[in-house]
């Protein structure tokens, strides 16, 4: 079966997508400190890499199965990266300053289950509002829409927080009490 040329790209296409891919999750896992779970993927990852790359090697003479090679690793990056996108893992602190002070702001985003701190700011133009949101990764979009909802002008700025430590908020999450 492997001596067909076309069977061959495509086996080295494949396992190398598969590969990068997990490659890319091990990765995600390992920055956000899930080390048994990196430590799992990475035990399969490499049986995955050491075949694939066995065969590449072993019909170096063939430029066809170097070229599979690459655009597997290429489309694994991509495909890796969809895969995280749709596990979402981690949590999105999102900072936001209103165009205009609105003190019923951060009660509309805690009764949508967000944990909201704010506090009066003053802008270039005036009275604002600063609020910072903590929220599950895999509900980003739909705080970011809600926030343009309820202030078109708000200005957000988004970033993962390392470590997330007391309050209430974190708590509820781990108890699964919100977004439900």
């Amino acid at each position: 079966m492997l001596e067909n040329g076309l069977v061959m790209v495509t086996i080295i296409l494949v396992i190398n997508i598969v590969y990068v891919s997990f490659f890319t999750i091990r990765m995600i896992l390992t920055l956000k400190g899930q080390r048994y779970q990196a430590a799992f993927i990475s035990m399969i990852e490499i049986v995955i890499y050491v075949i694939g790359l066995g065969l590449v090697l072993d019909n170096l003479d063939q430029i066809q199965n170097i070229i599979a090679y690459a655009v597997g690793y290429g489309i694994g990056v991509i495909v890796g990266m969809k895969i995280e996108e749709k596990l979402a893992l981690g949590y999105i602190t999102v900072n936001v300053i209103t165009k205009e002070y609105d003190k019923d702001l951060p009660k509309d985003l805690r009764a949508k289950g967000y944990g909201v701190t704010s506090w009066a700011a003053n802008g270039l133009e005036g009275d604002r509002m600063a609020l910072q949101i903590l929220t599950p990764r895999k509900y980003e979009l739909k705080l970011y829409e809600t926030i343009k909802t309820l202030d078109p002008k708000a200005f957000i700025i988004a970033y993962e927080p390392k470590t997330i430590y007391g309050g209430f908020w974190v708590k509820s999450v781990k108890k699964g009490k919100l977004f439900k």
